[in-house]
C-alpha cells in the first residue's frame, strides 16, 4: 500500500495528512475531520511509510503487511482492533506468520488493524505501482523513429537539421533508509516499536 505522507501521532485514535512543515512544528489534517492544526515538538509524529513489522527474518514495510491484509481480506475491512487479544494475534499470525513474537506486541497488532480499517473506510488504501526496472546509471536509450537516423556513436540525429539529440541519464536511485518499526527512540532493553503507546 501506498502510504506516503499519511502519519499517526502518539494520543490520538486516528490517521493523519502531512500538510506542510512549519518552523516548528508539521501541519496536519484529520483525514477523519479534515480539520487541521499543528503538531509541536512535544508529540511523538511517525509517518507509515517509515514504520515496519519485526519477523524472524527481515522487517516488513507496513505498507507490504497492509497489502497482505487486503489480500486475506479480497479487499474488505478487517477485523476490529477491540477483539480479545488471542483472537488478534492468531489472526496476524495468519496474514504474517513469521511476524517475531518477542517483539511485535498485542497493542502493535491492535494499530495495525486499526489503521487498516481507518483506511479502508476512507477509500485510502492505495496499491503502490510496480516501478518498471529502470536503466543503469551511464546508459543513454537511443530511439529510432521515421525521419531520424542513429550516428555510429550511438546519437540519434533528426533527418535534415543532423541536431543530436541524447537521453538524460537517469540518477542513482537516493539509499532510502531502512524502514524500522519506530523512527523515535527504542523503547525498554532497545527494543523499537510502534510510535505510540502500548
Amino acid at each position: 500500500m501506498n502510504l506516503k505522507d499519511i502519519l499517526s501521532i502518539s494520543g490520538e485514535g486516528t490517521l493523519f495528512k502531512f500538510i506542510a512543515q512549519g518552523k516548528n512544528a508539521v501541519i496536519v489534517e484529520n483525514l477523519e475531520t479534515g480539520r487541521r492544526f499543528s503538531a509541536g515538538a512535544t508529540v511523538r509524529v511517525s509517518a507509515l511509510d517509515e514504520i515496519a513489522i519485526f519477523t524472524t527474518g527481515e522487517d516488513m514495510p507496513l505498507g507490504k503487511v497492509m497489502d497482505k491484509i487486503w489480500e486475506k481480506e479480497k479487499g474488505g475491512e478487517t477485523l476490529s482492533h477491540r477483539l480479545p487479544d488471542a483472537d488478534l494475534k492468531e489472526y496476524f499470525a495468519g496474514v504474517l506468520p513469521d511476524y517475531d513474537r518477542d517483539r511485535v506486541y498485542t497493542s502493535d497488532i491492535k494499530k495495525v488493524l486499526h489503521w487498516y480499517n481507518i483506511l479502508h473506510k476512507l477509500s485510502l488504501l492505495v496499491k503502490e505501482e510496480e516501478k518498471p526496472d529502470e536503466p543503469e546509471e551511464g546508459s543513454e536509450a537511443t530511439v529510432e523513429a521515421a525521419g531520424e537516423e542513429k550516428t555510429g556513436s550511438g546519437d540519434v540525429v533528426a533527418a535534415g537539421n543532423k541536431e543530436k539529440v541524447k537521453s538524460v541519464k537517469q540518477p542513482a536511485a537516493a539509499e532510502k533508509a531502512k524502514p524500522g518499526v519506530k523512527k523515535t527512540s527504542p523503547g525498554k532493553g532497545g527494543k523499537a516499536k510502534p510510535a505510540t503507546g502500548k
